[in-house]
């Protein structure tokens, strides 16, 4: 058995979602190299002026274009299932829901922001976009938004991932996408680490320095990035919009949200619009739930930070590990990031939200108990929030208590098969990044403030 809970296209929310008019405290401002506070004008030769708009607004809710929401109905609203088969195989009183967002073309919810972006760019006349992606799930869903809205792109794919996952890259080069194996020998930010250390599996920091310096100095190129910035957090709300909504029509409610959690938008994408509630004195716990080789929300340090390696972004206040940190070729490459979302960071720190750090091996155990139950093939990413919301099902179970879980199915792994396959031959392992090597990452960050 099992409930799908379905909207139609008439439900698509109109508006995205603005956390920051819910929060206790007004965001950290970026700073700029000098440490003091950036304009939105220090934004305009790599963003839209509409996007940069978005990034600093303060108001509760931001139109969605009619194009974009036209846009959005080739896969949305995506479905909810209340995962009856899990229940019953874990034996827990908890009720599970989770959100699919693997139905769109590109197979996760990177989508509900590339197509935003696109078009923003498109209506400011730019007709060229440079990305970085981990996992490719970012890239190949820009790939599409590109195809879409009528833009060439440029990934720089961290090259871990570029070998580890050559069917992410054919997706993005149908879509008509050029993809480089990052660091490139193309820009000076990969020169130098490739000067640094010639055999470099990449990170999401190096291929953002890539991307962001060629679209600084190219004219008609504007940067796109996949997660972090406030903009391309309230891009996701859709997610939690539409889950509220379906929740609503059989009358019920989460006590606990679990997203997993790289940059953070897709914990924000199903978290943020239960923080409204929550800040309205509802009680709903929300869980990003991250790698323990990759631990920045639960053993990073709350600071000023560069977004990239190099050092090319502002600095922005988020939890870190350092943007020279080196994460271990872990297969879940979408949460390989050295930061986090400064909106998700700020309210960690603030206690309104939770972390917890999963290892490897028991993200895949949790994705393919899951598969077994439900049928779906989860992306390793998406393993960390089933990781999760199993743990919490099974705590359910311990005390006797019901609670009704709810988590977001971010994407789909049929491109993640190698990942299974070293699964089931024992050759994945768990790593937790040492302290040692946190410390030293540590100790390069910016001295501002």
């Amino acid at each position: 058995m099992q409930t799908k809970i379905q909207l139609t296209e008439s439900d698509i929310p109109t508006h995205w979602y603005n956390v920051v008019a819910d929060m206790p405290n007004p965001p950290a401002p970026p700073l700029g190299p000098d440490g003091q506070p950036i304009g939105p004008e220090a934004l305009v030769p790599i963003f839209p002026m509409a996007l940069i708009e978005q990034e600093v607004s303060a108001e509760r809710w931001i139109p969605i274009p009619d194009a974009v929401r036209e846009a959005l109905k080739l896969w949305r609203p995506s479905p909810l299932f209340r995962a009856h088969r899990l229940e019953q195989a874990l034996g827990t009183p908890a009720k599970i829901y989770y959100k699919y967002e693997g139905v769109s073309p590109a197979g996760s919810h990177k989508p509900n922001s590339a197509v935003a972006q696109a078009y923003y760019n498109q209506q400011a006349g730019i007709r060229r976009l440079a990305t970085e992606t981990g996992a490719g799930q970012w890239g190949s869903s820009l790939a599409l938004a590109g195809q879409m809205f009528g833009i060439d792109v440029r990934v720089y794919m961290v090259k871990v991932s570029y070998e580890q996952k050559p069917f992410r890259r054919s997706m993005m080069e149908t879509w008509g996408a050029e993809v480089l194996a990052s660091p490139t020998g193309l820009t000076e930010s990969g020169r130098k680490i490739l000067a640094e250390d010639p055999a470099s599996q990449g990170s999401l920091g190096i291929a953002i320095s890539e991307a962001v310096e060629e679209a600084a100095t190219h004219d008609g190129t504007n940067y796109a990035l996949g997660s972090v910035l406030n903009h391309v957090c309230h891009h996701q709300t859709v997610i939690g919009q539409e889950a509220k909504a379906q929740l609503e029509k059989i009358g019920d409610y989460p006590d606990v949200v679990i997203g997993c959690c790289g940059g953070g938008s897709n914990f924000a994408g199903v978290a943020f619009p239960f923080l409204a509630d929550k800040a309205a004195g509802k009680a709903v716990r929300l869980v990003a739930a991250e790698p323990a080789s990759c631990p920045t929300l639960t053993r990073g340090h709350y600071a000023y930070d560069f977004g990239d390696t190099v050092g090319l972004t502002p600095l922005m206040k988020m939890y870190t590990l350092g943007h020279d940190f080196m994460p271990p070729g872990i297969h879940a490459g979408g949460l390989r990031y050295h930061g986090d979302s400064p909106l998700v960071s700020q309210l960690h720190q603030e206690g309104i939200i939770e972390a917890v750090a999963v290892p490897q091996l028991a993200t895949f155990e949790a994705g393919v108990q899951f598969a077994r139950c439900e049928g779906i093939i989860p992306a390793p990413e998406s393993c960390h929030a089933i990781r999760a919301a199993l743990d919490e099902a099974l705590a359910c179970k311990e005390r006797g208590e019901p609670q009704t879980i709810l988590f977001n199915l971010s994407g789909h792994g049929h491109f993640d098969m190698a990942a299974y396959d070293s699964y089931f031959a024992g050759r994945l392992e768990d790593f937790a990044y040492p302290e040692a090597a946190i410390n030293a990452a540590l100790e390069h960050l910016p001295k501002v403030g």
